[in-house]
């Protein structure tokens, strides 16, 4: 877990980076690590072999009748030689699939090991062994099995070590989705289509999707509009062709309010040609997070096309910090935008926070959530900071100064608390690498304001068709199957060289899961 001194920091003297682990097998290695990275998230784990470092861990795994058991012993000699000893079993797959019986030892380790470390640092993790899972979709997926209410919480708690809040609060997520929308397990008959723009006014310091500057790149914002064009006539027609409606249309980024007004327009008019009853499409969302890309012209045209819902995002209230991260637009100017949207009649307003900005603690927090209750957006969406591999301020961290876990939690909960008391239910979910504090981002509506798109990208219920730079498709066949994912590339140039030719690829994907289906 990072300390006050940024992500290179860990916690009473363990090495950070070089673990030596013996006693499993090689390919539980990245698994281990995963664990590791919870409370450490410079480890590496090394071959075995290498006695040379301080910190090792020694696994074993014993199989009796129906029980199988893991034990783990830490041993740290940095400062002074210490010894920590957990272990932890379960009932065994003792008939089932090698591939079954592979994933319960894992299952069972990871349990072991969370504990010695937990005992070690004296941390507690809130979302237990699960790491580089959707927790939403686990819980759906157990719901979908016919498993009970009851039986779902124990088995998060159980064999998963979630903490009963977290618990508490997939519930009522999962919950919230199937009310907002009750055909969510049939939704794999409809696609939904993102855009992806991939240019902004300025990168931010934490950012690491397809962003790059506009200025300067107005040739290039041309040729890549064009591809955008040709890509979206070419979706268009598969569409036709195989009879599919489109449930959601998301314009994402970067942010898509950096090119101009008519420029905008001219893609919400190839849409309407293009894509098969686009008037019954039933929610279109255009993130204008940038409140420096948004005037009066554009924010009439969104108006005029019938945008559903907008963003808005001032990421923080806090002058240092947006020119710290690299914003470049003030408070000022996010309060005017958002009460010129409201004059205008755009009344879906989403707005983002950053809990762990740099140099913000939960008092700027606080003070953040007041501006927020004077605002009432329909819906808040409460990221954790996460220092993602290739942003600036990841390769960057002695600049940046973070929270540490136990305040980062704590604005955790008082979002949570906040929201409750202000009317706003959490209606999605999900975890990101190096998220700080082992956190997790929400986001918050009124009842009746939730983000279809939002619902259906992350519990991953239909096929997600990317257009544009940087947009990735999720391809899931109707009636469920193997998830493919098909990048576009992130660079415009790169797009603009190759998006006919990618566009070929992907359409061809697309024939070959949902080949077999007749309608």
């Amino acid at each position: 877990m990072r300390g006050d001194t940024g992500p290179e920091r860990g916690c009473r003297g363990f090495d950070v980076k070089n673990w030596s682990v013996t006693g499993v097998d090689p390919s539980f290695y990245l698994d281990t690590e995963r664990i590791i990275g919870l409370f450490f998230p410079k480890a590496k784990v090394n071959p075995v072999g290498e006695e040379k470092m301080d910190t090792r861990l020694h696994f074993s795994v014993e199989e009796k009748g129906e029980r199988i058991k893991a034990s783990v012993t830490l041993r740290d000699s940095e400062v002074e030689d210490r010894t920590w000893h957990a272990t932890y079993e379960q009932e065994a797959i003792v008939d089932g699939p090698s591939k079954e019986v592979r994933r319960r030892i894992k299952q069972v380790m990871k349990h072991a090991l969370l504990q010695v470390l937990e005992e070690a640092t004296g941390t507690r993790q809130p979302w237990g062994i699960l790491t580089g899972v959707r927790p939403t979709k686990l819980y759906h997926g157990m719901m979908l099995e016919g498993i009970s209410t009851g039986e779902t919480k124990r088995i998060l708690e159980q064999n998963y070590s979630l903490m009963p809040y977290k618990i508490d609060l997939l519930e009522e997520i999962v919950q919230r989705q199937t009310k907002v929308l009750p055909d969510l397990y049939q939704l794999d008959q409809e696609v939904s289509l993102y855009i992806g723009i991939p240019f902004c006014p300025t990168k931010c310091a934490y950012c690491t999707f397809p962003a790059y500057a506009i200025q300067g790149r107005d040739g290039s914002v041309e040729e890549f509009l064009a591809g955008l064009h040709e890509e979206i006539e070419a979706v268009g027609g598969w569409l036709a062709r195989q009879g599919r409606r489109v449930t959601t249309i998301y314009f994402g980024g970067g942010t898509p309010t950096s090119i101009t007004a008519s420029q905008l327009e001219a893609l919400f008019i190839q849409m309407k040609k293009y894509i098969p009853d686009y008037d019954q499409v039933r929610e279109l969302t255009v993130e204008a997070g940038r409140p420096d890309t948004l005037d009066v012209e554009k924010l009439d045209l969104l108006k005029r096309w019938q945008v559903d819902r907008i963003s808005i995002n001032p990421q923080s209230f806090e002058e240092n910090t947006l020119k710290l991260i690299g914003r470049h637009h003030t408070v000022k100017e996010t309060l005017d935008k958002f009460h010129l949207a409201r004059e205008m009649g755009l009344n879906n307003i989403n707005m983002d926070l950053i809990i762990g900005l740099p140099n913000e603690g939960l008092d700027r927090f606080r003070q953040s959530l007041k501006v927020m209750e004077e605002l009432r957006p329909e819906s808040l969406t409460v990221h954790t900071l996460s220092f993602k591999r290739g942003s600036h301020m990841t390769r960057n961290p002695d600049k940046y100064k973070v929270a540490g876990g136990e305040e980062i939690g704590q604005m955790v909960q008082e979002a949570r608390q906040w929201t409750q008391s202000q009317g706003y239910a959490p209606y999605y979910l999900y975890r990101q690498k190096n998220i700080l504090g082992n956190q997790e981002n929400v986001g918050y509506a009124f009842p009746g304001e939730e983000s279809l798109y939002n619902i259906s990208i992350m519990e991953e219920r239909q096929t997600i068709i990317g257009l544009g730079c940087g947009a990735v498709s999720k391809i899931i066949p109707p009636g469920g199957g193997r998830l493919t994912r098909w990048p576009n590339p992130k660079e415009p140039q790169a797009y603009i060289d190759t998006y006919r030719e990618q566009t070929i690829k992907k359409l061809a994907a697309l024939d070959e899961a949902y080949g077999l289906v007749t309608r």
